[in-house]
């Protein structure tokens, strides 16, 4: 074989990529073993009955007694979603080989279906691994504990035969693949070739996880069915699934043909795709309305858990926010002792949060002594029960007016606020902070040249700050959505048994479900169903604000 590749420009830029991977090795290897793999830990774990030892596989059971019959519709999403972006790639990389003309890329497609399938066997490796591992606790029982002992036993878990085969299996994988790969280098001297093996590797993977998932969907389905039968229930499973499944599509079609609508040119084409649009999203929403029947099947636990946290992020990031920039905007004048004040407003983000949130447990007590009683009994109001009322605060306010609120309507609790009072407290000099850093951004000129045409304070905050601030926004109501819903050492410290559960939002939840009742696996169900709000949220929060963020 000529091996003229491997001098001169090729042999250069192949040592490029090879230091490249070197260098970024030890940090990948950490990322797997502290990151990744952990996730995909407490998702074997979820999926299983887990009480101190693994117990049996359960498949789906967790997340079908956490969400209901919408664990299957979530789960047919998810499916779905990976089915559609395979075929999106894919018509991504057929439009640019049709636009370059290199049909050799089609090659490319090979060395891509290896590469997956060699990251395929290593989770099956790991799959078949776990199990062995894991084992070991049932082996050591009753002997004594040593180090060698552990040692051997974990050697052989490694040598077992399934497992073993399975790791043989990754390593001729790998092995073939990086020959095929260094073939195709010599064949094909595109440049995008790495980018389409990549693609194509995705494509390979998603499209039979895709298919993987509606398996595993149906199969979960026919088991609930099979056990409302033999029990003689009505399950109704197979009629909600389908039912929101069909709403929720009809959804999806109806914003295509909405957003579609508005780069058409004719008015007839234009007003029936708004017409059809509104149709199918009245006709989603009646099948989607089946959606209360499901949730009311669901864990109540749960449920109660992301309505708290819903008002806890509601009721924190927006004034955690507007304080923040007009603090901001009010020390980033020259004002004598500004930088104390910068200081000042940041000390309470530094303090340690048990602490502080220790104090305002005090401050806030239901004592007759405590300093918020005493001060409403000043302003001649009546104490207040703070962290132990479970009331609504919208409830409290009507029933001062003599009017009483459906309990839909009560709001959060007014324990709940008092942790929202300290979460606002918490943050504010962080935003604060960040504000600044962005107000030194932007250009003084500007403003002046606002100013030399007769702009006012209002008109250079709308027109110039404040969109201008638009990237330091919309990266710090991110961060602070995501916190709201990962927030806990500050609520498990001032949470009170007597407000009857209405400040534990989702986190609490999940750590209550794990380390008082010991359900692992169902813990670690609700710490993926977390991960899906928050992934969600922050896909919604890109799409929606990330679009309005002007970077100048």
């Amino acid at each position: 074989m000529n091996l003229n590749f491997l001098s001169g420009r090729q042999i250069r830029k192949i040592r490029e990529y090879i230091t490249a991977y070197l260098m970024i090795a030890p940090a990948t290897l950490l990322i797997f073993l502290f990151g990744i793999f952990p996730v995909g830990f407490a998702l074997y774990v979820s999926l299983h009955k887990w009480r101190i030892k693994q117990g049996n596989y359960l498949g789906l059971t967790h997340y079908r007694k956490a969400l209901g019959n919408l664990a299957h519709v979530l789960l047919f999403g998810l499916a779905a979603a990976a089915l559609v972006g395979g075929y999106l790639l894919l018509r991504r990389i057929v439009k640019i080989i049709k636009e370059e003309g290199v049909r050799k890329d089609w090659l490319m497609l090979f060395p891509g279906a290896l590469f997956s399938a060699t990251i395929l066997a290593f989770v099956r490796w790991t799959i078949l691994l776990l199990p062995e591992i894991l084992a070991i606790a049932d082996k050591i029982w009753g002997k004594e504990k040593t180090r060698e002992l552990f040692a051997r036993l974990l050697r052989e878990a490694f040598f077992t035969p399934g497992v073993l085969g399975a790791w043989r299996l990754f390593l001729f994988l790998f092995a073939a693949s990086i020959l095929l790969l260094i073939l195709l280098l010599y064949l094909i001297r595109s440049s995008r070739r790495f980018s389409q093996i990549l693609h194509f590797t995705l494509i390979w993977i998603i499209v039979p996880v895709g298919l993987g998932l509606l398996w595993i969907n149906v199969q979960s389905i026919q088991s609930v069915y099979r056990e409302a039968v033999a029990a003689g229930e009505d399950p109704g499973i197979w009629v909600q699934v389908t039912t929101l499944t069909a709403g929720v599509l009809l959804l999806v079609a109806s914003w295509f043909l909405w957003k579609s609508a508005t780069h058409q040119t004719k008015t007839f084409s234009f007003v029936w795709r708004i017409l059809a649009a509104i149709s199918l999203m009245v006709g989603a929403w009646l099948l989607i309305g089946e959606l209360p029947t499901v949730i009311a099947a669901g864990d109540e636990d749960m449920w109660t858990g992301l309505k708290v946290t819903v008002f806890y992020s509601l009721g924190t990031v927006p004034f955690q926010l507007a304080f923040s920039m007009f603090l901001a905007i009010l020390l980033f004048q020259n004002l004598w002792g500004s930088d104390i004040f910068r200081m000042l407003y940041f000390l309470p983000y530094v303090t340690p949060t048990v602490a502080s949130a220790a104090i305002f447990r005090q401050l806030f007590s239901n004592r007759y002594q405590a300093p918020m009683n005493q001060l409403f009994l000043k302003l001649g109001m009546e104490p207040q029960q703070w962290i132990r009322e479970p009331q609504g605060v919208f409830s409290m306010l009507a029933e001062t007016v003599g009017v009483t609120l459906p309990p839909w309507a009560g709001g959060p609790s007014l324990a709940l606020v008092v942790i929202m009072i300290f979460s606002i407290w918490t943050y504010v000099g962080y935003d604060t902070v960040i504000y600044l850093a962005g107000l030194g951004n932007i250009s003084t000129p500007l403003i002046e040249a606002a100013e030399i045409d007769g702009a006012g304070p209002w008109e250079k905050f709308r027109f110039i700050i404040f969109p201008l601030l638009s990237p330091t926004t919309y990266f710090l109501s991110l961060i602070a959505i995501i916190g709201t819903f990962k927030a806990f050492s500050h609520i498990w410290v001032m949470r009170e048994a007597s407000a009857l559960g209405t400040t534990d939002t989702f986190s609490v939840v999940i750590f209550s479900e794990f380390f008082e009742k010991l359900r692992y696996g169902y813990a670690s169900a609700l710490a993926f169903v977390l991960f899906a709000i928050i992934l969600s949220l922050t896909f919604i929060n890109q799409r929606v604000q990330g679009s309005r963020v002007f970077y100048g």
